[in-house]
């Protein structure tokens, strides 16, 4: 595997410390993907499972579009890989999903992250609630750490399962 991660800084201020470790996880879930076919990409984990690792990107690519977009900038963007006939068409649709397409609109979402973060105080609120309350950057950042973390576990079950390569 290619690993391109970046280690986060031992003592930086807040801001610098969450966005670092954010892009490292960022970063884990591209290696965890790293050379791999497209149908490698698509092998679920065990059944009755539909985790993949193609879901998972897909599913964080929502993710990223939710909290950066729709609850800290305030918008309303439809989703992109699931319905009300299909909640979890991130993770269930992919048997003839493009892997380019998936990594490609990933990478717009980080990017896109980025640029609506950027700036931003910590405590910084939303513009838009969540169940009723208001959610600021720092709640949003670790959450998305957390959220990565998780899912990267997934994605080390899944990358062993592919082909025997571990790593953290």
């Amino acid at each position: 595997m290619t690993d391109l991660r970046i280690d986060p800084p031992y003592v930086a201020d807040e801001l610098p410390m969450l966005h670092s470790w954010l892009d490292w996880h960022r970063e884990t879930l591209a290696t965890k993907c790293a050379g791999l076919s497209e149908e490698q990409l698509r092998l679920r984990a065990i059944a009755p499972s539909a985790l993949s690792l193609l879901g998972l990107v897909r599913h964080l690519t929502e993710v990223e579009r939710y909290w950066f977009g729709d609850i800290l900038n305030g918008e309303n963007n439809p989703a992109l890989y699931w319905t009300e006939q299909e909640p979890d068409g991130d993770f269930d649709l992919v048997d003839t999903a493009s892997a380019a397409e998936a990594f490609a609109r990933w990478q717009a979402e980080i990017d896109r992250a980025r640029k609506l973060s950027a700036g931003l105080p910590s405590e910084a609120v939303g513009k838009q609630q969540r169940k009723g309350e208001n959610v600021s950057l720092r709640w949003i950042l670790i959450h998305m750490i957390e959220e990565y973390a998780r899912h990267n576990g997934h994605a080390d079950i899944i990358r062993e399962q592919i082909d025997g390569v571990t790593g953290e």
